[in-house]
């Protein structure tokens, strides 16, 4: 429940007679509908009010629900009086400067008010036209066009202020003007204004269907107790509401929070135990290099130059004492020269079988392939290598092709392919990224990427627990 939700719930039960116990001693609503009759018969007789056609009865099947004893359903009507403003005249414009003459329109009405941040003004030539459509700090007003029903009071320094035609006025008798607009705000009635213009083609409030509307009457001195309680409670559901919306934000960055932090939790061997029997990286990287020097040998590899040995100070985090620090082209065999680009003139009349990657995965399909076996591809240019939006590591499978907006990579024995893609994921490549306009991680920066290795059985196992947390990850996200 968001604080909207908990507000209208508040007016629901406000205007069903259960936020306030009912007083005997505070008489009744049918008391105070005689009053409100006299004065309104009064006002008609002294020719301040033209006399009302009479409102059709409630009949018992538009009751929506049972309210105390002590209460009456009545049509708003009966109650105030309801009064439409005026347009200013064809051809002419609200101005900036003081006229004397203020206008209310409907984007000044903000949150039950009007705002004074951007009052403008009749201009004095046109006032006489529309001078006597204004409303007053005793009255309520209710928009009906555009953004209709929403309702509010007046301020002080707006009384008497001239009223947009797409708003009216109710002047109240003998009412709480507080408990008439929380009454107004409501589901209760709030649904009744949608009802009457979702049956109309061009949704407008009218006057009569303004007086139509089912009131819910307390007694006055119950009114004050209403609006007391209210007013004691909105403070709480707008601290309410803050913390709902934080709670939200955060549940929503939760779930990428959680990756971020599987990841690095991972990569510093803090996800799985270490396990003595499985061995070291440095028995592991000891078979890699001669691995490579059978390689050499039997002409399958290039004698590689080797790289430098990281440093002290760029170690971001310790690791476990099994493990090793190594660079990425140390273990990795790269497979850039391979890569064909096809233009996507030259890819338009192939036939779309094998899948045709670029820097953030599958762009196309082609009629051939180049690499037959699994690899990890790595984005070589594009913004996606700082914003990272997309993975910028990811594993072809099958028979594809691969242009030269990827790096390619395969790996001796003993390195996981995914354990080395979930670690490139996981971390910051603006150190190895050139160019801002065109970003760009050439085949020497990325080579020299540090990189956590474990023994090749925990690699698994890290990767096992990486893609069961995060499913969790992805279902939270789904929730």
């Amino acid at each position: 429940m968001n604080a909207e939700q908990l507000k209208n719930s508040i007016l629901q039960r406000a205007v069903e007679g259960k936020l306030v116990e009912q007083r005997e001693e505070e008489g009744t609503a049918a008391e105070l509908l005689r009053e409100i009759k006299a004065e309104k018969a009064k006002l008609v007789k002294e020719g301040k009010l033209k006399k009302e056609k009479p409102l059709p009865e409630i009949k018992a099947e538009e009751i929506p629900f049972e309210i105390p004893e002590s209460w009456e359903w009545v049509r708003l009507g009966e109650i105030v009086t309801v009064y439409g403003g005026k347009r200013i005249p064809a051809g002419t414009r609200l101005i900036d400067k003081d006229t004397g003459h203020k206008y209310i329109r409907v984007s000044d009405m903000k949150n039950g008010t009007v705002s004074l941040d951007d009052i403008k003004y009749v201009p004095k030539e046109i006032y006489q036209q529309i001078s006597r459509y204004t409303i007053s700090v005793n009255d309520v007003y209710i928009t009906v066009a555009g953004t209709i029903g929403s309702v509010g009071t007046i301020p002080n320094e707006l009384n008497n202020a001239n009223l947009t035609e797409n708003a009216d006025k109710l002047i109240i008798y003998d009412l709480n003007q507080k408990f008439v607009v929380h009454c107004l705000a409501s589901p209760l009635i709030q649904h009744q204004i949608h009802e009457a213009i979702t049956k109309v083609g061009q949704p407008k409030l009218a006057i009569m269907r303004i007086e139509s509307l089912l009131f819910p009457l307390p007694p006055l001195a119950e009114q004050k107790r209403i609006v007391t309680k209210i007013e004691e409670l909105l403070p709480h559901v707008e601290q309410y509401g803050k913390a709902h919306d934080e709670l939200t934000a955060l549940n929503a960055k939760f779930p990428d929070a959680m990756k971020k932090s599987v990841l690095q939790y991972a990569m510093e061997g803090k996800l799985v135990e270490q396990r003595a029997e499985e061995g070291t990286a440095k028995e592991l990287l000891a078979a890699i290099k001669a691995e490579k020097a059978r390689l050499v040998v039997e002409g399958k590899l290039k004698k590689e130059k080797p790289l430098p040995e990281i440093k002290a100070e760029e170690i971001p985090f310790e690791i476990p004492e099994s493990w090793e620090w190594v660079r990425l082209g140390e273990i990795s065999i790269n497979k850039d020269s391979e890569r064909i680009p096809l233009s996507v003139a030259q890819r338009e009349n192939l036939a779309k079988i094998y899948d045709y990657y670029g820097a953030s995965g599958v762009i196309d399909k082609v009629d051939n392939y180049i690499f037959d076996k699994p690899l990890l591809l790595i984005g070589e240019d594009g913004a996606n290598l700082l914003m990272r939006s997309k993975p910028i590591a990811f594993i072809a499978e099958g028979q594809y092709w691969v242009n030269n907006h990827a790096h390619v990579l395969d790996f001796y024995s003993g390195i996981f392919i995914k354990y080395v893609m979930y670690y490139i994921n996981g971390i910051n490549l603006a150190p190895y990224v050139t160019g801002t306009a065109q970003p760009k991680m050439n085949q020497a920066k990325m080579n020299s990427i540090g990189v956590p290795l474990p023994p090749l059985a925990e690699q698994k196992r890290i990767v096992t627990k990486i893609e069961e947390l995060l499913a969790c990850c992805g279902a939270l996200e789904k929730a």
